[in-house]
């Protein structure tokens, strides 16, 4: 004869198959706001208009917030380019990057470049956490931008002479700060691409 531990208890067992047929305990919705609150955002939330960038750009600075800005091609996106926006968004609390469009990259790297899109050039850097804002500008230089946005600090590739940093004028005629980035030695996009070539 079995014994009752054997048997179990009917009770019990009826409610644990109602369990089951009704599945994993659901999450409330304050546990999912949170866990949403987690989350990353979006790239492509972070690529902006020149108008959206600079509302943007104004709301922080009413904050009190340093914006940092830098600008360049980033036709192929490599650890010297990592390193340089990581290094500019120290010095303040807001990054924004300048991004030159197609048109303007081929005026600058001539044929053959660049070899993304400036629509995905510009989603791979919003991707990255350091980045805050990403604007396109179709002109060869982003003097226009920078006088729209009016940064608090102008930083630039180490390759780059203070005296050839397209803005420090403006930046430091309102009392912002001009700063070279440390430049990391072998790592350039025309150098990738002769490689790539090479190996072909």
């Amino acid at each position: 004869m079995p014994s009752e531990r054997g048997r179990g208890d009917p009770a019990r067992t009826r409610a644990s198959a109602r369990a089951s047929r009704r599945g994993p305990p659901s999450l409330g919705s304050a546990s999912l706001r949170g866990r949403s609150a987690a989350l990353p955002r979006v790239a492509r939330s972070k690529l902006l208009s020149r108008a959206g960038a600079r509302a943007v750009v104004r709301a922080a600075q009413r904050r009190g917030e340093r914006v940092v800005f830098t600008n360049g091609c980033f036709d192929l996106l490599h650890v010297g380019h990592i390193r340089c926006l990581e290094a500019a968004r120290r010095l303040g609390d807001r990054l924004v990057v300048g991004v030159n469009s197609d048109a303007s990259v081929r005026r600058l790297k001539g044929q053959g470049r660049p070899v993304v899109p400036a629509g995905r050039r510009a989603e791979v850097l919003a991707a990255l956490a350091c980045v805050d804002w990403v604007v396109i500008f179709g002109e060869t230089t982003p003097l226009a931008l920078i006088r729209s946005l009016r940064p608090a600090v102008l930083a630039k590739g180490g390759d780059w002479t203070l005296d050839t940093i397209v803005g420090r004028m403006d930046v430091e005629g309102w009392g912002g700060r001009v700063r070279r980035l440390p430049e990391l030695p072998g790592a350039h996009t025309t150098r990738l691409l002769a490689r790539i070539r090479e190996r072909r």
